[in-house]
């Protein structure tokens, strides 16, 4: 009697399409909440008037956490596998949420916000082990599927990058909706409850040896990573710096003070946000790409980058000048500045996975996000710290020179594919989806 034949398993490229689908969407769950709770910690203690420099101060060690987790986080997804950090991830954020909603109203200003500054800090690790987990399995299925046609590295990066910052965007909403409706305690026990269902869906569908290599023994090993990944973190620390040093704390502040209501200047963050990835989304359509994946890519970053740190430099001779309308030409120069960060933002994500190693993808990830965590938390605390002493127009000159040093950085990235990199993948991916 003849053997039935063995199932048929989906093709290579099905299969990555889906695990993309399942990753991006897990996040989307978990940014959604992210940027929900930014805005109920926001609101929640602005409404106990704390100064804009004490909200600053809640969320540093959020900053701070992201930088170790980072790194951890790339080193555990290489060891134990992507599915494993995702769930790792959520089931923090989780316990981050359930720690907030333990505040006593009765407490000591003192004893509230060390209580809020811990949990913002749990909040902090998952968000960045979720984060460097689906980046690197973006780098994991698009080796997969090589045979989707052109661009396909750069399109998923492109794609994943900007639906989270526009899902962030509308979680700002869902952060003030929820508070409104069912108060700080019950909005995080409902975001909570969502997350919980995420994190069933990561553990039954992602396949859980996802990502899973040999990792770097030592932490000499995890640190030295190739010259273009470490040229690549010191522009992201800069580049992240210059954006959350006046969008954190001065522009909020400043609209604010300029008339705004506290319920307009969250919408229009909330919009920017939106927007903001919405042009991440699209930056495939906009920035050249080249059949080696680096050789136009590389410029665009020097050019974006340069152009970029045009714009707040403008608005501080603006600020100075203290022309008419002031706070809509800022708003007005927000946008443009936004358009150009977001051109930047999505280049450098894309690059960090072009120049990565397939088998260590993770760990170069990790390494890489860390700066961007160490970015947002130099630029968090530089901007309670210039508003107070010099106003707008301290921030934007700060942001201003740390674009300038982004610039200056990436004039120094390499057009070709290290050595490393090389030796870690036996067929490096360019954008276009074919080997190198």
């Amino acid at each position: 009697m003849a053997s039935n034949p063995p199932p048929m398993s989906p093709p290579p490229g099905n299969a990555a399409t889906r695990n993309y689908a399942i990753v991006t969407a897990a996040y989307w769950g978990f940014t959604l909440t992210d940027g929900a709770l930014r805005m109920l910690v926001l609101l929640h203690f602005y409404r106990l008037g704390y100064s804009s420099f004490m909200l600053a101060f809640l969320f540093l060690l959020y900053e701070a956490a992201g930088i170790a987790a980072n790194l951890i986080g790339g080193w555990l997804a290489t060891r134990y596998g992507i599915a494993r950090m995702l769930a790792v991830g959520l089931t923090t954020q989780i316990i981050g949420f359930a720690l907030l909603s333990l505040l006593n109203p009765e407490w000591t200003a003192a004893m509230s916000v060390a209580w809020v500054v811990v949990a913002q800090g749990i909040c902090g690790v998952a968000k960045d082990l979720t984060k460097t987990a689906s980046k690197s399995a973006i780098k994991i299925t698009a080796d997969q599927a090589k045979n989707q046609g052109s661009g396909q590295l750069f399109k998923w990066v492109a794609w994943f990058t900007g639906s989270k910052n526009a899902m962030k965007g509308v979680g700002f909403f869902l952060g003030g909706l929820l508070l409104d409706l069912l108060g700080f305690r019950g909005a995080l026990w409902a975001m909570a409850a969502l997350l919980a269902l995420v994190l069933v869906g990561v553990v039954v569908f992602v396949p859980p040896l996802m990502g899973k290599a040999k990792a770097s023994k030592s932490a000499k090993e995890l640190f030295a990573k190739s010259p273009a990944i470490n040229l690549l973190a010191a522009a992201r620390v800069a580049l992240f710096g210059a954006r959350d040093v006046w969008f954190v704390v001065g522009v909020p502040v400043f609209l604010y003070a300029s008339g705004w209501t506290f319920t307009m200047v969250g919408g229009f963050l909330a919009a920017w946000t939106i927007g903001y990835g919405l042009v991440q989304a699209l930056a495939p359509n906009i920035v050249q790409r080249s059949a080696d994946g680096l050789s136009a890519e590389v410029p665009a970053a020097r050019w974006w980058s340069g152009a970029l740190a045009v714009v707040p430099a403008a608005l501080a001779v603006v600020v100075y000048l203290k022309v008419p309308h002031l706070e809509w030409v800022v708003v007005a120069g927000l946008a443009v500045f936004g358009f150009a960060f977001a051109i930047n933002s999505s280049v450098h994500s894309y690059l960090i996975l072009a120049y990565a190693g397939s088998e260590k993808a993770a760990e170069d990830v990790g390494f890489y996000y860390a700066a961007n965590a160490a970015g947002r938390f130099m630029g968090t605390l530089l901007s309670g710290l210039l508003y107070q002493w010099g106003g707008l127009l301290y921030a934007l000159i700060g942001s201003a020179v740390m674009l300038v040093i982004c610039w200056l950085v990436t004039l120094a990235l390499p057009v070709v594919r290290t050595a490393r990199t090389v030796t870690e993948s036996t067929a490096p991916t360019s954008p276009t989806g074919d080997t190198a």
